[in-house]
């Protein structure tokens, strides 16, 4: 299944800027991923927590020199903004809304290196890295799919060359992307619902177990080293008339009335219904007998993640 190779306006994420001389000491302490061993122009994923290990939010974290940028959907950014402003007391760290300063440009599909190449002096190389030139950046989310970070003034010249050879789409298509690749994004529907491994952050790269303290730590480590995890992220289809949402519960026979998991996010796939990242029970998803919305409602088929569980 492809989309062939397309361009999306990624306005709905937010980004929030973090500069000064603690802040990276100041992240590390408060997100998931290990901040600290996070070189410039590279990426990660993670996650911020209340004390009790739910996520308020799951990111995408960069760094250029010795400033972050935090890539969220933007429902979340100004919350999760302002909580952590209120942790930053006297640390030497400012956190501010950067989404209006940049513009962010997502391109994916088999020519997608071949259309930024003349307009980037070098193409990062790895996954999870950033290459800069002329007042953009380009960020590699995979063999195939790029995102650029560019400033307002250089914006529309790169939005007119790359449009030449891929075909613009809007942006349910770049979340069926992330959705396909497994990688889940807290909305308002999911706060506070999910320990970071029940989203398979761990398996991103996105939870570290050695660093110090965080909020939600504890609750992290135990269920890592006890063993204690029972729910874990999975990738479905369902064939609906209407849209599956984000917070919709799923069914298992062998849970009855009582649900068995929540979706985390979902798009309309391209060949027809609908794709999902959902966290179930283990158990469920292992019998695979899982249903939309009730019991009797739709049933999933569930379709292989690009990593393992």
């Amino acid at each position: 299944m492809s989309l062939g190779t397309i361009f999306a306006d990624l306005s709905h994420f937010g980004l929030i800027r973090f500069a000064g001389d603690d802040a990276q000491q100041f992240l590390n302490g408060q997100l998931s991923c290990d901040v600290a061993s996070l070189e410039p122009r590279h990426a990660r994923y993670g996650s911020y927590s209340t004390p009790q290990g739910r996520m308020l939010a799951s990111f995408l974290l960069w760094r250029e020199a010795a400033v972050f940028f935090m890539q969220l959907p933007a429902s979340v950014r100004e919350s999760t903004q302002k909580r952590l402003s209120m942790h930053i007391l006297r640390s030497k760290v400012k956190a501010e809304d950067a989404s209006g300063a940049h513009v962010l440009i997502g391109v994916a599909g088999k020519d997608a290196s071949a259309i930024l190449k003349p307009l980037f002096a070098e193409l990062p190389a790895e996954l999870l890295t950033l290459t800069s030139a002329k007042g953009a950046s380009v960020l590699r989310l995979s063999a195939d799919r790029y995102q650029i970070i560019a400033s307002a003034e250089r914006a529309p010249a790169l939005r007119d060359a790359i449009a030449k050879d891929a075909a613009p789409v809007g942006t349910a298509a770049w979340d069926w992307l992330d959705i396909r690749a497994g990688i889940p994004y807290i909305t308002p529907a999911t706060r506070e619902q999910f320990v970071p491994q029940m989203a398979n952050l761990d398996l991103l790269g996105g939870v570290s177990f050695s660093k110090g303290c965080y909020p939600g730590q504890e609750i992290v480590a135990r269920m890592h080293y006890l063993g204690r995890l029972k729910q874990r992220m999975y990738l479905a289809n369902v064939a609906a008339k209407e849209a599956p949402q984000p917070g919709d519960k799923l069914y298992s026979a062998g849970t009855g009335e009582q649900a068995c998991g929540t979706i985390v996010n979902v798009a309309a796939a391209p060949d027809g219904d609908f794709d999902m990242l959902a966290v179930m029970q283990i158990e469920s998803a292992q019998h695979g007998d899982v249903h939309w919305n009730s019991p009797d409602g739709p049933q999933l088929k569930f379709l292989e993640l690009p990593y393992r569980i």
